[in-house]
């Protein structure tokens, strides 16, 4: 599959990158486990349908030490057994704001308390942040088609 848009050369995609990658190493810099952020960004891109975030992030999650069975069982973590609660609590709020036009309210209350219930308020501000640059990326990358499948880990570090 060919890409519509060469994001790497189209001067206003690499600036709002510039600026999203400084929001998401704000969010790094709050005290958010690295391999919370990581399912996190995968779970939404699974969401999403996003490949390239799918490659990306499900590669850069194992090299901060993901297991596979735990990598493979995201997209089912509320039967699987291997997520501590805080992760329970990133990943509900996860799904709830990146579908979020699919709940007339919104993201819950009860999803904000479980999540409140585990990070302090630095390190929510970073999961929203995380959750919304993303959703962002996904978005980009699914509305130009972009391959997936050749990520290296750290390559856009």
């Amino acid at each position: 599959m060919d890409a519509r848009l060469d994001l790497f050369e189209n001067k206003t995609v690499m600036t709002l990158s510039k600026h999203l990658n400084a929001a998401a190493r704000a969010a790094t810099d709050a005290g958010l486990p690295a391999r919370t952020q990581e399912l996190v960004k995968l779970r939404a891109s699974q969401i999403n349908g996003c490949a390239v975030c799918v490659d990306m992030h499900s590669k850069e999650a194992a090299l901060a030490g993901e297991t596979s069975v735990r990598l493979n069982l995201v997209a089912a973590w509320r039967e699987a057994t291997v997520f501590t609660d805080a992760e329970r609590a990133a990943l509900e709020l996860a799904e709830q704001a990146t579908r979020i036009a699919d709940a007339s309210g919104g993201v819950t209350d009860e999803a904000w308390a479980a999540a409140a219930a585990y990070y302090d308020e630095e390190q929510l501000g970073a999961l929203i942040t995380v959750i919304g640059v993303i959703n962002v990326y996904n978005r980009m990358n699914v509305i130009t088609r972009q391959p997936a499948g050749d990520y290296v880990p750290g390559q856009w570090s």
